[in-house]
Formats: structure tokens, sequence, C-alpha cells
């Protein structure tokens, strides 16, 4: 099951309104994955030379404020935070691995940083999920008056982990790069094995974190997105729909059977991209788009790679 959703605002007019087109596209999923929700929004870009932290915590009293304090003090550094339900935005101008390093093995209070989950970083993406209804997780981030240029989002019906907010979707595969996964992945444990000698860590058990890791991989290794994604309909074995975020659009891509439901539909004003097309119909225009199954094995991109 599990469904998919994402938008692209071709019309910089409607950017002030981006959360509120997106929610009913979301919510509209909740039939194919009740048990939990995400969504990455691209927003408020960082200057250069900062990096955007989406950081999550199961605590929802935990002090934000003290892991602000604390990491400044210690890479001497600038740090503004924004906290958001469980979650917390952090904007800094350190070293982006140095900070991985000191949220990761951190002292003097290890036991705590530990639950800290590094949810995604970039220069403009911002990564909210939780457990529980799509509607409900859409509310608790206060999303439905976001603003931004796009948005990618997924309904979870877990079949192969358990239901946890670590392993809800999106999951991030580097600088302002994100993955949503409708399907199943037959290789998945072989190539986190690989994955895992050439440096990558895991959170969790889910398969799309599997995917993700591979496309860093494959980006960290010099490929484009379009080079890896092609890559990655050779290398990825199982039945997929996948719909990556970058900072300046998105693509799709299904795997060379393609049997996961998947539609897109552009027009003057928006792409978008969903598990079936009564999500995207409550986008104004929507009886005017252009709309197609996307083909398999077929990479479809909009914005800037």
């Amino acid at each position: 099951m599990c469904g998919i959703v994402g938008l692209y605002l071709k019309n910089a007019e409607l950017q002030l309104q981006l959360g509120s087109m997106f929610q009913p596209m979301l919510v509209e999923m909740s039939s194919r994955g009740p048990d939990s929700a995400g969504v990455a929004i691209y927003r408020n870009p960082v200057e250069s030379g900062q990096t955007k932290f989406s950081l999550a915590h199961d605590d929802p009293d935990f002090s934000w404020e003290t892991l602000e304090t604390e990491l400044a003090a210690t890479l001497q550094c600038s740090v503004s935070i924004k906290t958001v339900g469980t979650h917390c935005i952090l904007v800094t101008d350190a070293d982006e691995a140095k900070v991985v390093r000191w949220l990761k093995n951190s002292q003097p209070a290890p036991d705590v940083l530990a639950e800290i989950r590094i949810v995604g970083s970039g220069q403009s993406i911002e990564i909210f999920k939780e457990v529980g209804p799509p509607e409900t997780v859409y509310e608790q981030f206060n999303l439905s008056h976001a603003s931004g240029t796009h948005m990618i989002g997924h309904t979870r019906m877990a079949t192969e982990s358990a239901v946890t907010t670590a392993g809800s979707h999106p999951f991030a595969t580097g600088a302002d790069l994100c993955l949503v996964h409708n399907g199943s992945l037959s290789n998945h444990n072989i190539l986190r094995r690989n994955l895992e000698r050439e440096g990558i860590r895991f959170q969790t058990e889910n398969d799309t974190e599997v995917a993700g890791a591979y496309l860093t991989w494959k980006l960290r290794s010099g490929a484009t997105l379009r080079q890896a994604l092609e890559d990655g309909i050779r290398e990825l074995d199982g039945f997929y729909t996948f719909c990556i975020g970058t900072q300046n659009g998105f693509a799709v891509v299904r795997d060379p059977i393609a049997c996961k439901h998947a539609v897109l539909a552009e027009t003057d004003d928006w792409v978008a991209m969903a598990t079936e097309f009564r999500a995207i119909a409550h986008l104004r225009g929507s009886e005017n788009a252009e709309i197609w199954e996307p083909e398999p094995s077929t990479i479809y991109t909009w914005g800037e790679e």
C-alpha cells in the first residue's frame, strides 16, 4: 500500500499557498497509509556557508535550547533553532560533517544526544514525520499555512518494519535530497551490507532508507542525480515508485515492471504526482491538466538537477 504525493509550483505567485494546496493531497492518501506520515518542504533557503538540519526527538519535552547552547559552545559557531512539534530546525555555519559527528558522539550527554535523529539536511529542505493519521501529523507541524516552492509527502502502511517515527518517510539522502517510496525492494539487505562497507550508517531497518543511501553513495561518487537514478533502475531490485525531492524540484521513477500505482499531472501553474489521481483532483485546474501514467524505467524531472 502506502501513498505518495508531490507538488512542484511552477507559478511563483502560488508559493504562499503551498501548504494549503498540499494538505488535501496528503490527507486523501490516508486510506493507503494510516500508520504514519511525513513531508519534505523546500522553503527559506539559508545563506551560503550555512546548513539547515531537520532534527527529531521522541520526547516532546526535550530541551532543544540546551542542544543549541552546547553545540555553539563546543564548535564555536552560530546556531539558531526553531522547535516544531517533536522536531527542530537548526541552522548553523559550522561544518556539516562536524555537526553530524558531534550530534552522534558528543559529551557530556551521549545518552540524550543519541536519541536525537538527523532527519534531513541541506540549504532548503525541512522534513517532518510522525506516527499517526496523516491529517493529525500535518496539523501537528502546522503546515497548512506553510509557503515554499515544492513538497513531497508519504502516508505509510507498514509492511516490512515497525511503525515508528524513524521508520516513516521521507528519508533524507544527502544535501537537500530525500526520497519517498511505494513498493518493496528484494535486495535491500545485500545493498545495506555493501553500503555499510562504504561508510554509510543506517537508523532503521526500512528498505526505503537503503534506496536513499544508495542514491547518497552514487552522488558522493560523482554521479549526477539522473545518472544515479539510471544506475538504480539496474541495481535496485523490486517493485517501486520513487518520488525524489531535490533543492529545485523533484523526480519520479518506476521500476521496469511498474506495477505500483502512479500518476502525473501538469498545468501551467504546477506539476503534481500521486499514487492515485484522487489526490490530485483537489488542485485548482486539475480538470484541465495534462494527465498521464509514468512509463516503466523512465525518469521524469522538474527543476534543475
